[in-house]
């Protein structure tokens, strides 16, 4: 038998591996989102690498470079945001609920688009200052 040890040092051999893997390859698994229970296929996605829920957009807290699987937290991760980038092409910003790590994960083809819009319109729903303050400071530009 082996040595508990050996166990850890193949255990450890194969997950390196694995994370390399990830880096080189495209990773077509099958998952069920830990958040909403949804199983989740590749097919639809229009990535080689889907990374989150189409239904609910959270994510897993797996990697710390994209495909490394070098994270140990495991977490979920909350889809808090959305930015566009230079290409027009929107991402979604994610964050461990463990150890609040940020990520940002390219949107998906089949990414729901009433909880993409939600999470874009957010802070327009929810100001940091009263919305009266708005009105006040239109009505006194234009007696100005």
């Amino acid at each position: 038998m082996y040595k508990t040890q050996d166990m850890e040092a193949i255990k450890m051999n194969y997950k390196n591996r694995k994370r390399a893997y990830y880096q080189e390859n495209s990773c077509l698994d099958n998952f069920i989102c830990k958040n909403c229970g949804c199983i989740v296929v590749p097919e639809g996605a229009g990535t080689q690498h889907r990374n989150h829920c189409p239904h609910c957009l959270h994510s897993l807290h797996v990697d710390i470079i994209p495909g490394d699987r070098a994270a140990d937290c495991d977490a979920n991760m909350e889809p808090i945001g959305v930015w566009v980038r230079k290409n027009g092409e929107w991402a979604i910003i994610h964050r461990c609920t463990r150890c609040g790590h940020l990520s940002s994960n390219r949107i998906a083809a089949d990414d729901n688009p009433v909880k993409l819009m939600s999470i874009a319109l957010k802070p327009l729903a929810q100001p940091p200052f009263p919305l009266e303050r708005i009105t006040e400071k239109m009505e006194k530009e234009e007696t100005e």
